[in-house]
């Protein structure tokens, strides 16, 4: 059988057009099969602080959501440490394929001017996710204490200087840094006694030798409810959902005085952008479920997602706020 040239021709159009639909269906399977799904094992979530804080209860809250929406495992690894040198080592050191992730804080801000020479640098070692969480902390007083209201406390101060002893945690401790912004603009003199931790401040807070201590909500929470103690002010710049009867530090008349802490999620540098914006797009999910909302309120946390952008600029924002004011504190480097 012979064929003219025109026939031809039209059989290997046709040949063509045929074996081109068959690639364009084959093609999104071919990509299924060479792109495996995430996660693909267990997710970690490095932490660098201990079992039964804030920032832990609020990751195994949100690695517990991440899993069932995500479809995979996702457990969280306490690596408390100063600095958070040993979780930030752990999280970068490993693969940048989404399996280990850091829980970042704004402590992670201050340990940047804290210590002299951080073995990571978190603007460049890590890839931004999203934000989980923001939380004040609360000026609080003793029950007895004469003072009923921070202006109170402030007038008092400023009429007898030097005499006000004030107690927070560790040097260094955003607890004890908000202590440093205040004296500084408040324009006090007061004394800073830090504590080895928080039922130590509580402890001299009760016995009525502080006159003023520093602390986050949830450490604060029971003995507030018991009227053991009383709170004066909360350190962000709008009254929190968490504690609207508290009013600001600046409604007390300390103008421009803002302390809002926060945690937040990072990945590894070179993480690849579609498993960021599939994490990122979980937590939006996450974070905007009522009962999510609720647990993490209760431990003074406003739940709020943010994008990659939005948590580096406060993460760089935060940087450059802390290292003025331990600079001014005279705070010398670890």
């Amino acid at each position: 059988m012979t064929f003219s040239k025109g026939a031809v021709s039209r059989i290997l159009v046709r040949t063509f057009m045929a074996v081109l639909v068959l690639l364009v269906l084959v093609a999104p399977q071919r990509q299924a099969w060479t792109q495996p799904s995430y996660p693909s094992k267990p997710v970690r979530i490095v932490l660098p602080f201990a079992a039964g804080g804030v920032a832990d209860i609020t990751a195994r809250v949100i690695a517990e959501r991440l899993g069932a929406k995500l479809n995979g495992r996702f457990y969280v690894e306490n690596q408390p440490g100063a600095g958070g040198i040993a979780a930030a080592r752990t999280v970068i050191s490993s693969p940048a394929d989404g399996h280990t992730l850091a829980l970042l804080s704004n402590g992670t801000a201050v340990s940047v001017s804290l210590f002299n020479k951080l073995p990571y640098d978190p603007l460049k070692d890590f890839e931004p996710i999203s934000s989980l969480g923001y939380f004040d902390f609360i000026f609080a007083t003793g029950a007895d204490a004469p003072f009923k209201t921070l202006a109170e406390l402030i007038a008092a101060a400023r009429a007898k200087p030097g005499s006000l002893n004030v107690g927070t945690i560790n040097v260094g401790s955003t607890q004890n840094l908000s202590a440093e912004l205040f004296k500084t603009a408040a324009n006090l003199d007061f004394v800073i006694i830090p504590h080895r931790g928080t039922p130590e401040v509580l402890i001299s807070t009760m016995q009525g030798n502080l006159g003023l201590m520093i602390d986050s909500y949830s450490a604060l929470k029971g003995n507030l409810a018991d009227g053991k103690i009383r709170a004066l002010a909360a350190t962000g710049p709008a009254r929190s959902a968490s504690t609207p009867d508290i009013p600001t530090v600046q409604e007390s008349g300390v103008a421009g005085y803002d302390v809002v802490s926060w945690n937040a999620l990072f990945a590894p540098a070179g993480t690849p952008p579609e498993i960021v914006k599939a994490l990122n797009q979980a937590l939006h999910e996450i974070l905007a479920e009522p009962d999510v909302k609720k647990r993490l309120l209760e431990l003074g946390i406003e739940a709020k997602a943010s994008t990659p952008e939005e948590i580096s600029a406060r993460l760089k924002s935060d940087i450059d706020k802390w290292r003025k004011v331990i600079e001014k504190a005279g705070i010398p480097k670890q």
